[in-house]
């Protein structure tokens, strides 16, 4: 097997390299599914590396160096840089949660129905650009929406600087303006909530089912999770699909330069008050309030950008204080670690 045909390139590998390159196509509890010169296999991180700060732990789309077994799970040694990275904030424990490596694009999807949200889609696109890669909006089941071209518009105008694409998965519409995208050896990640039908297009872009594909609901358009985990697939023109889970939550983590990015037109006016502490109320020389009256920028993207803007500001006051524990925890450490050995020379006088 080929690792090139899985977005390999030797640039990816340090100097000092050591094991066989590989890459992880699906993260389960206690191993990792991944594909190297050998063939597919699974792989077990090596423990005291990984904690000794061997780089980050892997996901899926992450290139890794191996001890390859063919008796069975190989050792996970180290994880290689990453060119792109995918990521929000954990749900549940809070924190970065990865989500996706080494994406050439990342596919932001919703359906033409009640699943339609541009709140929603705004927040998909901060997180995407923040990635590395580069945001596509697939707008998906065209064949159902009676007008696709007024979606189409209402997309384009929250998701400046990103392609906006009105597909069918069932009858094939709109599939031929993806196709610049369908390269082999490139990595698309799909990322939506459920329903969007995220596995109904990889089956129309692979030309047969190889995911299962779920009913929704009509009367609310929500799905149920066909997809169960995060995974790498290569289609047969040689494209690489990372398919997830439908995400009921996306909340930011340390994604300043992703609103940029996905808030150009906010952004353009922030330096332009007449008071470099604005905020953006009802102080005169507004250049926010002034674009707001004349049309030039609607209430709803202002609210978005705010709401947001504070979500990220907390991530990055949550993040600072994980640091700041973690490296006391680490001196706390070192300290106990230096108390021992003096101890121990004192009982050899």
């Amino acid at each position: 097997m080929n690792l090139n045909d899985y977005g390999f390139t030797p640039d990816l590998l340090p100097e000092d390299a050591q094991g066989v390159p590989a890459r992880i196509t699906a993260v389960h509890r206690e191993r990792c599914a991944l594909v190297c010169e050998h063939g597919e296999g699974y792989g077990r991180l090596k423990k005291g590396a990984y904690y000794a700060g061997a780089g980050q732990f892997p996901t899926v789309g992450d290139f890794v160096l191996i001890d390859w077994s063919p008796a069975g799970d190989s050792r996970i040694l180290r994880t290689l840089p990453r060119r792109t990275y995918f990521f929000r904030r954990a749900p549940l424990t809070g924190g970065e949660q990865a989500v996706a490596a080494n994406c050439d694009w990342v596919f932001v999807m919703q359906s033409m129905n009640q699943n339609f949200n541009l709140k929603r889609l705004e927040r998909y696109l901060a997180a995407a650009w923040q990635s590395g890669a580069e945001p596509v909006v697939v707008l998906t089941k065209a064949d159902l929406a009676g007008d696709p071209a007024a979606f189409v518009r209402e997309a384009q105008a929250a998701a400046p600087g990103a392609a906006v694409y009105a597909v069918s998965a069932r009858t094939g519409q709109g599939l031929e303006a993806l196709n610049p995208y369908l390269l082999p050896g490139k990595t698309i990640a799909f990322l939506g909530s459920s329903g969007v039908g995220k596995s109904s297009l990889v089956n129309a872009l692979a030309g047969e089912e190889v995911m299962s594909a779920g009913a929704i609901r009509e009367e609310d358009g929500r799905g149920r999770h066909t997809t169960t985990h995060r995974q790498l697939l290569r289609l047969p023109g040689g494209v690489l699909i990372i398919d997830t889970p439908g995400m009921r939550e996306l909340g930011l983590w340390e994604a300043g330069e992703g609103l940029g990015e996905a808030f150009p037109d906010v952004e353009a006016l922030l330096g332009q008050c007449r008071f470099s502490d604005c905020r953006h109320q009802s102080e005169p020389g507004c250049a926010v309030r002034a674009a707001i009256e004349a049309g030039e920028l609607s209430p709803q993207r202002w609210e978005s950008w705010q709401k947001l803007q504070a979500e990220n500001a907390a991530s990055d006051r949550a993040a600072l204080l994980r640091q700041k524990g973690e490296r006391n925890k680490a001196i706390s450490k070192a300290v106990r670690a230096q108390e021992k050995l003096r101890r121990k020379g004192l009982r050899h006088i």
